[in-house]
């Protein structure tokens, strides 16, 4: 079972820019998709962005598209998100996830089966 560990939440002014990280341990980390998710009070947990288990195909929601930027590095096992020109909406609880599958690229839900705790974007107006 693969570990992950999210790092980088905090409070920003609308505008401004963010970089998640989430280091994970536990299992061949390059062989599986990494995705970020996100969960704001009251509402479902949504897919922003997620990248194949190589690094070379991306995919983000719409809302983020343009603004967010993930990445990852298989030598140290991190995933980021890089957040940029950050919005009010996109206050949440961001998780880290790892894909289900070695070698599936995947942008749902159920894509996914290890997660992390979570860390606090708070986006200020």
């Amino acid at each position: 079972q693969v570990q992950l560990v999210e790092s980088g939440g905090g409070l920003v002014q609308a505008g401004g820019s963010l970089r998640l990280s989430c280091a994970a341990s536990g299992r061949t980390f390059s062989n599986y998709a990494m995705g970020w998710f996100r969960q704001a009070p009251g509402k479902e947990r949504e897919f922003i962005a997620s990248i194949n288990w190589s690094g070379d195909s991306t995919y983000y929601a719409d809302s983020v598209k343009g603004r967010f930027t993930i990445s990852r590095d298989n030598v140290k096992n991190m995933v980021y998100l890089q957040m940029n020109n950050v919005k009010p909406e996109d206050t949440a609880v961001y998780y880290c996830a790892s894909g289900k599958w070695p070698f599936q690229d995947g942008t749902k839900y159920q894509d996914f089966n290890s997660w992390g705790q979570g860390t606090q974007v708070t986006v200020s107006s």
